[in-house]
This record gives C-alpha cells, structure tokens and sequence, in this order.
C-alpha cells in the first residue's frame, strides 16, 4: 500500500518518482560527446581529438605522397622542356614520331595500371610505392642516353608502365586512413603537385639547359638525367618516410590506432581486408559511374595533358626564344598550383564538387577561346590565356579525380576508376596521331595544340556535371 505521509504538499511516493523523472530528463538533456572530441572505444580512456588526429595524419601523409607524384609528373612532362633544348631536331623526329613518343607513355600507363594496384593489395605501400619511384626513375634518367627514335618510343612506353600504379595507388592509399568525405580534398591538394611539376620544370629546365656540352651531351640529354636521377635518390629515401596503413603506424600511439581504424569502420569499408578477384574487377567495370568518372576525366584529360606537354612549345611559337619559354611556363603552373589549393579548400568547407569543377571549366575554356582568337602580333594576349587555361584545367581535374574515391565503395573499384577514364582519352589520341592528322609543321604545332586544348574544353562542363 502507498504511503500517505504527506511533505510539502506532495505524497512521498509521488516526490521520489517525480525526483527520479527529472534525474532521467537531465540524462537525456545532456548532449552526447561527439566524435570529434574523443571515443568511448578507446582502451585506456584516454581523449583523442579528430581534428587533432586528422592533422597529424596531413603532416605525415600528404608531403611525402606530394612530392612523389610532383616527381612523377616532372619526370612524364619534361620532355615538353626537353624539345626546347634540341630534343627532336637532335633524333631527327618528325612532328608525328614526336607525337607518337608522346602518346606511347599513356599506352603504357593504361596496360600496367591495373597489374601495378594489383600488386600494391598483394605488398604493402612502403614497399611498392618507392620501389615504382625507383624503376621510373631509371627509366627516366635513361631517356638522356637514347639515340634514336625506335630507343626514345621504348623508353616512354616503360615511363609510363613504372609511373603507372602511383596516382591511383595513393587514391586507394588514402582511402585506407581517411573517411570518404574526408578524401576528396586531400586527392585534390595532392594532385596540385602536378601544376606545381609545370613550374618547377620550368626553372630547373632552364637552369640546366646550361649544361650543354658538358661530356658531350646536349641541354635536353642532361634534363632527363639529372631529373631521372633526382627521382631515384628521393625514392630510396621514401622507404623510410612512406607508411603502410593505420593498424601498424608507428607514429600514432596505440590508442590512437585503434581511434583511426574505428572511425574508418564505422563509415565504409576501408579497413576491412577485401582480396583481389576478378569477379570484383568485372562488377567495377560494370558500374555506371566507374564509366562516369572516365567519361568526366576524358573531357578533362585531353586539355590537361596537351598543357602540361606542349606549354613550352605554344610559348616559343609565341615568338620567344627557348630560354625565355622555359622561365615563362612558370608562372601559368603557379597560378595553377595556388588556384588547385583554393578550389579544393572551398569544395571542402561547402561540401560540393560540381559546382567547382564547371566554375574551374568556364575558367579553362576561357583560356582557350583567347589562346585561339587573339592576334599573332600580340603574343601577350596569348600568354594570358594560357595562364587562364591553366587556371582552370588544374583544379577541376584534381576534383574530378578525387570524386571514386568519394563516392565508390570497395576497394578494387577503387582502383579500377582512373584506368577506364584512362583509356578513352588516350585511345581517342592514339587514333589521330597514327592516322596522321598532326601532319603540320614545327611552327604551327602551338597554334594546333591551342586549338585541341579548345576543342576538348567544350566539353568540360559535361564531365563537371
């Protein structure tokens, strides 16, 4: 039976349940700590700060990745710098063997990039990654030895299979230590170092031009060399600065381990063990939007690659002379590198990416609508527009290839995006190099390539959408 001692007004089996309702109300009223301030997984109860975790993994992943793929693209690009210094009338290549040189890179690149990711799963990142950097480094530093145009086209052929697994290999990387939401914006900061390549080509380009003569060997030789060299001394010491995946970090803590595996967890499967088959392949490639992403990386490709080859050569055909072209490629591919930084911060605090990569598209045709109309009396109206054209190509393209990464679960789609969008550009490409549409001259190659970067620039907005 109740009691009916009365208190205050209010029977006391009614006051100590109204109590015990109000002690549950300001249980429930109280926020719930969030993850971004520490994880009730954590052994040792110890607090962890997400944002603090996520810069440390910034610190110790993406500069090291960044000056690997700066290297890559140096060493695939310089060969624009390298036609400068005498390169192709040297070998006696024709404008279409020149182009084919060109277009052999990216045959290798399409056939080996699958087998190199395949083999990134079967190893570990520590191992593959420098040991890649190391045999295109060879193969780069050999192209300042080659005699002939049968010997350059096998040299860019390998060039491009040992270059091969590292971009889309740090995509699937990244993904292994960072949420999906999260991935987008560091694939695009690393991708700036391809701009960054442009420029910093430029400058060494035209300071080891000066070389000519030394041991016989003409400026371009000693850009291939030198540069080649540079990759394999950095190659070997990213055995000791790459890392593997979160579970084995030696520079986080175990708690923190535990912290990073457990977010990844909980928001794909990026730290679940998935063994190659290829049955896994086959359901990749029959994903829409992995042929999505590569009908959007074809309309960007084309622009991009013909900038990054050929912006030496447009700007001699201005009226410069080859020195002044050198140091004048540099400030597009700043412009560029700065831009790239900026678009991917912005797409990151609004949570967008389309909007950005058809804004960084008008940019980019803007570029070459001037570099097609503007007068051949006003050579400083052109160079401004190959600073639009870079302005645009690199941040848009950095997004475009950050979006698998974003958007597609399992880790064998992971790598299996960029190879589809690979083959369609450079199959296009390969047809009209051999069929010999670029049958005109020296002189008139910039002009030309102007108006391919234009051409394949209309269609930009498609693949931003």
């Amino acid at each position: 039976m109740a009691s009916q001692t009365v208190d205050g007004g209010l029977i006391s089996d009614e006051k100590v349940a109204l109590e015990n309702g109000k002690e549950k109300l300001e249980v429930l009223e109280k926020p719930s700590p969030p993850l971004t301030t520490s994880s009730s997984s954590i052994s040792d109860g110890e607090e962890i700060s997400e944002k603090a975790i996520l810069r440390k993994l910034d610190y110790k992943l993406l500069p090291p990745l960044t000056l690997l793929y700066l290297l890559s693209f140096l060493d695939r690009s310089n060969v624009g710098n390298a036609k400068l210094e005498g390169l192709a009338a040297d070998m006696n290549f024709t404008d279409t063997q020149y182009l084919s040189t060109l277009t052999i890179y990216f045959i290798g690149y399409v056939i080996f990039e699958v087998p190199a990711n395949i083999v990134l799963k079967k190893t570990t990142p520590q191992f593959w990654l420098p040991t890649t950097m190391v045999a295109w480094g060879i193969v780069a530093t050999l192209l300042g030895v080659c005699k002939n145009f049968n010997g350059f086209l096998v040299a860019r052929f390998f060039l491009g299979a040992t270059e091969s697994g590292l971009f889309p290999g740090v995509v699937f990387y990244l993904s292994m230590w960072y949420k999906r939401s999260e991935t987008t914006y560091r694939v695009a900061l690393f991708f700036s170092a391809a701009s960054l390549a442009g420029a910093f080509g430029g400058i060494l380009a035209f300071g080891i031009a000066h070389m000519r003569g030394i041991a016989g060997l003409n400026g371009w030789s000693w850009i291939f060399i030198l540069e080649g060299i540079l990759t394999v001394v950095v190659a070997f010491a990213a055995y000791g600065f790459i890392h593997n995946y979160p579970k084995t970090a030696k520079f986080l803590t175990e708690p923190e381990r535990e912290f990073v595996q457990a977010r990844l967890k909980a928001d794909n499967d990026a730290t679940n063990h998935e063994p190659f088959s290829w049955p896994s392949v086959l359901r990749a490639v029959k994903d829409p939007k992995c042929w999505l992403y590569g009908l959007a990386f074809h309309t960007l490709s084309l622009p991009l690659y013909t900038l990054s080859l050929f912006l030496p050569t447009i700007i001699k055909a201005l009226g410069y002379t080859a020195a002044q072209a050198q140091l004048m490629s540099v400030p597009p591919y700043a412009v560029a590198t700065v831009l790239t930084v900026l678009v991917a911060v912005a797409s990151e605090k609004a949570k967008r990416r389309a909007p950005f990569i058809i804004g960084s598209s008008v940019v980019a045709i803007i570029g070459y609508i001037i570099l097609l109309s503007a007068p051949s009396d006003k050579p400083g109206v052109s160079y401004v527009g190959t600073i639009f054209a870079a302005a645009g190509i690199y941040p848009a393209t950095g997004i475009v290839l950050a979006w698998p990464a974003n958007n597609v679960s399992g880790q064998t789609k992971l790598v299996s995006p960029e190879h589809e969008a690979a083959i369609l550009p450079w199959a296009w490409v390969c047809g009209r190099v051999f069929a010999g549409e670029y049958s005109g001259g020296a002189d008139d190659l910039g002009r030309t390539c102007a108006g391919e970067q234009e051409e394949a620039g209309v269609g930009e907005v498609g693949g931003g959408g």
